[in-house]
């Protein structure tokens, strides 16, 4: 599995919204599926709300890769 670091400027960023900007998913939609589908990880833990808020030092977890989300 493969860890990416992942910058955000903000005090977070929405999951569905983290998917798209790291190319995980094209489209909301599809991120959508995948978050309510259980197919996405926060944590280590399953978790199915899309607009879940990532902050700086949360590890997001889809398609065998982890993005590690850090303070711009």
């Amino acid at each position: 599995m493969t860890t990416e670091r992942i910058l955000i400027d903000t005090e977070f960023i929405r999951l569905d919204n983290l998917m798209k900007y790291v190319g995980a998913v094209d489209t909301g939609g599809q991120a959508k599926l995948e978050i309510q589908g259980g197919f996405v990880k926060l944590n280590g833990e399953i978790c199915t709300m899309r607009g879940k808020k990532i902050r700086a030092g949360d590890k997001v977890e889809y398609d065998s890769k982890i993005y590690e989300v850090h303070q711009a």
